[in-house]
């Protein structure tokens, strides 16, 4: 399963001596083949970065409108001639329609950008597909994981990485460079043989916090019904007092804090452990076992679960006396104490127990809200497009899942 978290080194161009780190050339020409919205987002991208774009699309008079104005548009098989880099922004069911065009793409690097509508919907990837109906150009996957809307208005949320595989490095190495210089970041996935899973990386939604969500809500589950056997249906079986007034918010006001500190040490132990084992071993160079190395990939995901959790609590605490069960409470011990003669009802070791208990509460959610925003760069990155416009929840998200998956010829 991919993860922002890529255990590929990043790529950026390749220069006459080897080295990696020289970004594309402004001004070298990119082409495009269609029109669709991708297309557009893409065009208009690449002119931002500098590029001289030149897009081929079937009703070129048709689609000069839709494009920037300093991108050119003309029919497929003239654009073809002027890049040695296309981009392929069309539906795989499209690819038949190129094959007129198989002479002028000769020894050219074409960028596959589509996606599937279903995850391993065909036996092949699209990348892979589009390889065997062209055997003499070089395949790039690409630019599948970047939406749109992220191509209109920069890398700014999200995950700002491109997922590229490729059989031969300097193609990667190139559609690494013109990565690189629109803003982004370009991994090296590896092969072509990558690109299925590349493919299924925007159809996943937070694959990574699958487990811990639901580790949280066992451990919820749990801790909830002890609660509830003890301080409701205890009392109403041995004492017959009606205590079920507590299920919404004082139960779950109890369980929470549990929540939190079982989570908080699931994300340090992991650590201790990968620490016997070197040691056990004497190396640090021996793999950890496949649960081991999983449950440490998800350590990030399960501290921010245990600060909601611990977030939660203090707010569910800060609600206890708006109750109107509280204010009752509260009513009959003041009768009770009036009954008793009692004019001063305090006590000085309840006072301080509670204070030093407030207090360490507020100093422990300060100390995890510090490791949870210390988090979140590393969580937003390893978000793709899909999964962070389901947190924002914004009303770009149906709009950035339509335009990366709407591609026209």
């Amino acid at each position: 399963m991919l993860s922002g978290d890529m255990a590929k080194p990043l790529l950026t161009c390749q220069n006459a001596d080897g080295d990696l780190s020289s970004p594309a050339s402004v001004g070298t020409a990119i082409g495009i083949l269609g029109s669709g919205d991708f297309a557009r987002s893409l065009a208009t991208r690449l002119v931002d970065s500098g590029f001289k774009v030149i897009v081929g699309s079937r009703n070129p008079k048709r689609s000069m409108n839709l494009f920037p104005s300093s991108a050119e548009v003309m029919p497929q098989s003239d654009a073809v001639k002027k890049a040695e880099v296309i981009f392929v922004a069309v539906f795989r069911d499209h690819y038949t329609t190129l094959c007129e065009l198989t002479d002028l793409l000769v020894g050219k690097i074409l960028v596959d950008v589509s996606n599937n509508t279903e995850i391993n919907h065909h036996k092949e990837s699209n990348a892979e597909y589009l390889a065997s109906l062209f055997p003499q150009c070089t395949i790039v996957k690409g630019f599948n994981v970047i939406s749109a809307w992220t191509l209109q208005c920069g890398p700014r949320d999200g995950n700002k990485q491109v997922l590229i595989s490729c059989d031969k490095q300097e193609a990667k190495a190139a559609v690494g460079a013109i990565a690189r210089t629109m803003g982004f970041v370009p991994v090296d996935m590896g092969s072509l043989c990558a690109a299925r899973e590349i493919e299924n990386v925007p159809l996943r939604l937070l694959p990574f916090w699958r487990i811990p969500f639901l580790l949280a809500l066992s451990l919820f589950i749990c801790f909830y019904i002890y609660n509830f056997i003890r301080s409701v249906l205890h009392p109403f079986l041995m004492e017959h007092k009606n205590k079920f007034y507590k299920i919404p918010i004082e139960l779950v006001n109890v369980t929470l804090p549990c929540v939190a500190y079982v989570m908080l040490s699931l994300v340090y132990l992991p650590g201790v452990l990968a620490a016997f084992f070197q040691l056990y071993y004497g190396t640090k160079y021996r793999r950890f076992p496949d649960w081991l190395d999983q449950w440490l990939q998800h350590r990030k995901q399960i501290g921010l679960v245990s600060f909601f959790c611990a977030a939660m609590h203090a707010v569910y605490s800060l609600c206890l006396p708006m109750r109107r069960s509280s204010r009752y409470l509260l009513l009959n011990d003041a009768f009770k104490q009036i009954t008793a003669g009692k004019d001063n009802a305090w006590v000085d070791e309840e006072v301080w127990r509670m204070e030093v208990y407030v207090s360490f509460g507020i100093i422990a959610l300060g100390l995890l809200s510090l490791l949870a925003v210390t988090s979140l760069p590393s969580i937003g990155n390893a978000l793709n497009w899909r999964e962070f416009s389901f947190i924002q929840h914004s009303p770009l998200e149906d709009f950035s899942r339509r335009k990366v998956q709407t591609l026209h010829g």
